[in-house]
């Protein structure tokens, strides 16, 4: 059963009916599960948590692994980025969230909302919103540490635009030099070029990533993506 939006939004429609209506809290949860087909929020959360695309990431990750993870706006893929990062203690890592596209009280709210699993620990994750995100930036940060990493990059596009910085491939390069020489995993989110919404294919592929400049995909170990609530992850080099 899909849910007609993400669950934080849901939780943001129950906080504002039980404003509205004068009714506690957990009533208007129940309600909103209800409309989305479910016995009650507890349900919904539950079947929810079972069916998140970044249970299936985490059980295909190893060290060393750089991944992309693309999809249009809307579609879960910062969601998913910011679950991996929560996640990271999961796996006996640090997580990290660089972002270029929101300031930290956006990401934090963002993380509280998310109804993570018991296991997952947002409070935990390292929020990274400075104007000098690079990968030279995030190599640095990484390596002070001290703990295996998981870090999550948001975005790809933002990489390449400061005329400061080295071109994308260059960083990307030195991105894969660095997860697979400590063992740290790291996932780049990446936008989808927007001529994808036109297309009759149920799923973005590679020649629908957006690309201001060159970039070989197969630096990456594995691409996922993400449309209308499912997720593919496939190999990059295949």
């Amino acid at each position: 059963m899909h849910l007609s939006a993400p669950i934080y939004r849901l939780k943001r429609n129950a906080r504002d009916l039980a404003r509205q209506q004068g009714i506690p809290l957990h009533r208007a949860l129940d309600r909103v599960a209800s409309e989305q087909g479910y016995q009650s929020w507890s349900h919904l959360a539950s079947q929810a948590s079972q069916a998140r695309p970044a249970a299936a990431v985490l059980s295909r990750l190893v060290p060393g692994d750089l991944i992309l993870i693309g999809a249009r706006p809307g579609q879960g893929k910062t969601l998913l980025g910011l679950e991996l990062a929560a996640r990271a203690g999961a796996l006996g890592r640090t997580g990290f969230f660089f972002t270029l596209d929101y300031h930290e009280r956006d990401v934090r709210q963002r993380l509280s909302e998310l109804g993570l699993p018991p296991s997952a620990d947002a409070g935990a994750v390292q929020v990274d919103t400075s104007d000098d995100i690079s990968a030279d930036h995030v190599i640095r940060r990484l390596a002070s540490a001290g703990t295996p990493a998981l870090a999550v990059i948001d975005y790809l596009q933002l990489l390449d635009q400061k005329r400061s910085t080295p071109d994308l491939a260059t960083q990307i390069g030195a991105l894969r030099r660095h997860v697979k020489e400590t063992g740290a995993i790291c996932a780049i989110i990446s936008q989808i070029d927007r001529s994808f919404d036109l297309s009759p294919r149920k799923m973005p592929g590679r020649s629908d990533i957006r690309l201001p400049n060159p970039l070989d995909l197969a630096a990456f170990d594995r691409i996922c993506f993400l449309n209308e609530g499912r997720l593919r992850m496939e190999a990059a080099q295949a």
